[in-house]
Formats: structure tokens, sequence, C-alpha cells
């Protein structure tokens, strides 16, 4: 994977992907709220996928992520948490396994920062609160293989 960063004026850079390009509006939007929704998409792209493997719409999905960062430089982040909101036609415990496969296998962001930063999820399916302030362990990804490949955002 290659990312070419480009200055355009002032604080906006010009990102060119393999694929495509985008504005980094900085302070707009700044580098770390990018950081943060692309760890989000990551996730949310798997709680779309790994369903539709089993023939099961999701509808109505929203992840919001609440990030606690170092008030001192660097400001990394320390706590993760996400709330996973979505409805679906499967049973709960699907549900929430869904959402354990992405955050234990198949979102590599997610992984990426798992072992430097505390990772919990609370779940609501079809307005119910399934799961709350679980937390990941933090360690290596754990391997799921009841969901096989899946198709995702390539990288």
């Amino acid at each position: 994977m290659k990312v070419v960063i480009s200055h355009i004026d002032g604080m906006k850079f010009e990102a060119k992907t393999a694929k495509s390009s985008f504005v980094i509006d900085c302070p707009i939007i700044s580098p770390v709220e990018y950081f943060l929704s692309g760890i989000i998409t990551c996730s949310a792209t798997d709680i779309i996928m790994l369903p539709k493997k089993k023939n099961i719409i999701v509808t109505d999905l929203k992840v919001t992520g609440d990030a606690l960062r170092n008030e001192d430089y660097p400001q990394k982040f320390n706590e993760l948490h996400l709330l996973y909101e979505f409805n679906s036609d499967t049973d709960d415990k699907s549900a929430a396994r869904y959402v354990m496969a992405s955050l234990q296998t198949y979102c590599s962001t997610i992984n990426t920062i798992r072992s430097d930063v505390k990772i919990s999820y609370s779940v609501i399916h079809n307005g119910d609160l399934i799961a709350d302030k679980v937390e990941l362990i933090s360690a290596t990804a754990s391997i799921c293989s009841e969901f096989g490949e899946i198709e995702s955002c390539p990288a």
C-alpha cells in the first residue's frame, strides 16, 4: 500500500492512493480525526460484509468512536470505545458475534492499534443493548475462521 501526500497550500494536503485521491483540510478535519474515521470505517465495512455472507442484511448502521488521548505529546490514543448501532433480521447472539469477529480478526486498523490502546465496545441491535462496554484483550489478533474470507475494502 502506498499513499503520497502533497502540500496544496495553507494547511491543505492532497492524499493520493493507487485508486483515488482526497483533500485533507486541516484544521477543518485533523489528521487524527481522519485516522479515527478510518479505524471506524474499517470495522463498519465488516459489520456490513460479515452478515452478508449469510444472506443477512444490516440496515441503519452507525458506529460512534470515542477516543481518549494523552494530554502530553505524543498525544496518542490511550482508550477507544466503539458503539455499534444497527438493525438486522438475525438474532442478538449472531449480531454480537459479527462485531466481535470484526474487532478480533478482520479489521486490520483495529488490530494495528490493539496492543497499545485499551479498546471496548457496546452493541445496540434492533434497538436493544446487547453488549455493554466489553473490553478487548490487548494482545495480538485472534483468528476467527468461522466467516472465512470476506469481501471488504481492499487495501
